[in-house]
């Protein structure tokens, strides 16, 4: 498989280099065809290869959590588009094989897969295999006439044209079933911009959809006539004032053993003389005028740094890694450090590079922070983790995975 992949990699990438421009239009169009026909096909090859690496654990022997992790770090996806993909090489690999084929002749795209997919699930379960392999046939062939939105909607009432004896009866059951696909992709992703922006995506089901209307509506209105915010603004305003109130009621769980919080970090000599630029723990730059706001109405913790950006004053030492020396880990780590996990702080364990039993210190140079899963992997593992010359951590795979054993460092969380 590895030689015709290779081949059909030659193929492309000289087709890459063709000038399009020069082409007749009906030879223009048919090229795209191709193109677009061989794209699924080569989407149901790579879903068959995730199917295999996920089903020999492939992801969790080389340390990461689970297998939409690994393809993260490995293809540069999303987590929610690997988790995509992991989901739907699952089922088409334990589904109808109508549909695998489908995909692998380019009939259909990856969206009209999964689309066909939940709907002969539903057909499956209700009115048994003989109306499944129909109902493949006609969504496989309607395919080609609708996008995946259409076809979804087609596809609620698939059982009125292969078993309408029983379609009023499993119209109900595919409500139920839609709730549920609804419940399982749920989502919502926060991506940080270059320019220490947050975009939100995601998608929220009917619960929290209503939630958040609910919470979020009261607090969108303009204030007045001379309230001159877009729509967008409004409510990207009530989203910040929905966290501002959630704080203040102190009644949120703990955040690595603190109290949730606002951690502020600004330099030394500004700090002696004033407060000024500083930054948020998480990564995000704070213009002077927004760190003062914050002074005015809320508990900012001063990290003080040195001009190199090394933590200066974090408490006295104690055995368990809490309170100041704490969060100047999370200063220095910004989330779990083991190379290519993206899990935040407040989901890490503090870790001692030497063990306190073996008689190893409680102070930043002994410290390094970790998820629960690579926590375990890494006490359980050959993987050995130690601070690199600029004191950031770097961990050492074992010799079976790199014979050469050279360090790896998490660039998730900081931009090099």
């Amino acid at each position: 498989m590895v030689e015709e992949l290779s081949q059909a990699d030659d193929a492309v990438a000289a087709c890459a280099d063709a000038a399009a421009w020069a082409l007749p239009e009906h030879d223009l169009i048919a090229a795209l065809d191709a193109a677009h026909r061989l794209q699924q096909r080569l989407a149901a090859v790579t879903l068959a290869l995730v199917r295999e690496i996920d089903g020999r654990g492939t992801a969790r022997a080389q340390g990461a959590s689970c297998t939409a992790v690994w393809l993260r770090e490995r293809l540069q996806l999303t987590v929610p588009a690997a988790r995509r993909l992991v989901d739907l090489a699952t089922t088409l690999d334990t589904g109808n094989p109508g549909i695998r084929q489908a995909l692998a002749d380019g009939a259909i795209s990856l969206d009209q897969a999964q689309v066909i997919t939940d709907a002969v699930d539903t057909v499956q379960a209700a009115a048994g295999p003989e109306a499944a392999d129909k109902a493949v046939s006609l969504l496989t062939g309607w395919a080609a006439q609708f996008d995946p939105t259409h076809l979804r909607k087609l596809g609620t009432r698939i059982l009125d044209h292969v078993a309408p004896d029983i379609a009023d009866a499993a119209a109900r059951a595919a409500l139920e079933a839609e709730a549920r696909r609804a419940s399982r992709d749920r989502h919502l992703t926060l991506s940080e911009q270059t320019d220490g922006r947050l975009r939100l995506t995601g998608t929220l089901d009917a619960e929290a959809a209503g939630l958040l209307r609910a919470a979020i509506d009261p607090l969108t209105a303009p204030t007045g006539p001379d309230d001159q915010r877009s729509p967008g603004q409004r409510r990207h305003d009530a989203l910040a004032d929905l966290c501002r109130l959630s704080l203040r009621t102190g009644e949120l769980p703990d955040s690595g053993g603190d109290a949730t919080q606002i951690v502020v970090t600004t330099g030394y000599d500004v700090l002696t003389r004033q407060l000024g630029a500083g930054a948020l723990d998480i990564g995000q730059q704070l213009t002077a005028e927004t760190v003062r706001r914050l002074a005015c109405d809320a508990t900012i913790l001063p990290a003080v740094l040195g001009g190199a950006g090394q933590v200066l004053d974090v408490g006295r030492q104690r055995r368990l890694i809490t309170g100041p020396l704490r969060r100047a880990l999370v200063l220095r780590d910004r989330g779990c450090a083991f190379p290519g996990c993206d899990r935040p702080p407040r989901w890490c364990h503090a870790h001692h590079i030497h063990h306190w039993a073996d008689g190893g210190t409680t102070n930043l140079n002994n410290a390094v922070l970790l998820c629960g899963h690579h926590h375990r992997h890494l006490h359980h593992s050959d993987w050995t983790v130690r601070l690199g010359s600029d004191g950031r951590p770097e961990f050492v795979p074992p010799a079976w995975l790199d014979p050469e054993q050279l360090p790896r460092r998490n660039h998730y969380h900081r931009r090099t």
